[in-house]
């Protein structure tokens, strides 16, 4: 859906608004996308674990699992920034 605005211009949504230039490395790319988006889903389930997890070492190993996969995710987006 195009929205309207008032001064007679109309504006795509974000899913249509593409890059004027293409990728140098498409592969590389959506790679580093999956990897953003399966770390984000590993968190939020070993957070569901926690959750339900008594001991402290249980916790603590979930945890430094779940700030693994942040770094993870921070070096993806650093590489998907190189790579626009």
């Amino acid at each position: 859906m195009v929205k309207r605005r008032t001064d007679g211009w109309e504006r795509a949504p974000r899913a249509m608004v593409g890059r004027l230039l293409p990728s140098d490395n498409p592969v590389a790319e959506q790679v580093l996308e999956w990897t953003i988006q399966r770390d984000s889903h590993d968190i939020r389930q070993l957070m569901r674990w926690m959750e339900t997890k008594r001991s402290r070492k249980d916790r603590v190993v979930l945890l430094n699992r779940a700030l693994d996969l942040m770094d993870e995710i921070q070096h993806a987006m650093r590489r998907l920034d190189e790579l626009r």
